[in-house]
Formats: structure tokens, sequence, C-alpha cells
């Protein structure tokens, strides 16, 4: 199964539909560690470390970090990028989507931007 972490500042929304659409997910949020607030490299150094895509609305500044552990040869197990002005229903939609028919390695090494076409 795909485990995620949220980012400190993804939509609860998306993440409660996500908990009602499949009760057994595997999410936790970034304000749950001791990586709240942490920059985003160690925010991703984390995900890796956990083998967990990382979901955020950050379209600005993450790419920058994610892009630099690919380079450097670093594990990054994918990002999900969800644009804040997604609709929580589309992105709850795509993200089950998601879950119930990958894997979570189809995603390591990306980053994906939602919506899904």
């Amino acid at each position: 199964m795909i485990r995620f972490l949220a980012d400190e500042n993804f939509n609860g929304a998306v993440l409660r539909g996500l908990k009602r659409r499949i009760p057994d997910i595997d999410i936790i949020r970034v304000q749950d560690t001791e990586y709240y607030r942490a920059a985003d490299p160690d925010v991703l150094a984390f995900a890796a470390s956990e083998m967990r895509i990382l979901l955020t609305h950050d379209i600005n500044t993450i790419n920058k970090s994610a892009y630099a552990r690919l380079s450097a040869g670093l594990a990054m197990p994918g990002v999900f990028q969800v644009p804040a002005e997604m609709s929580p229903g589309q992105a709850i939609e795509d993200l089950v989507l998601i879950v119930l028919a990958s894997e979570a390695h189809e995603w390591g090494a990306k980053v994906t931007h939602l919506p899904l076409k």
C-alpha cells in the first residue's frame, strides 16, 4: 500500500476525506512529527527514510528540493503536488484512484502534479 506524508499546510478536508474513503490508508502529518516547520530538504529526507510519498500544496519551492535529491542520487519516494485551488472532492478522487490502482514504487523519483489527466 502507498504510504503518505502530508506537508504541514496540506488541506485537512482532503486528509479526512481520504480516511473516510479508505479507512486503513497510511497517512501521517508533518506537524505530528519532529519535522514540523522543517525545511523542505529535511521533510523530503524524512519522507524518504519512512518510504512515504509527500502530499503538498507547495508548487513553488518543493520542486527544487525534490529535484536536488534526485540529482544527488538520493532516494525520493515521490511527491504529489495538489494545487491549493483544486477542490477537495477532486483531490480526494484523484488520490483514491492512485491508492487503489497503483503501487508506491510506480511513483518513486517523480514529482506528479494533480489533477490526473
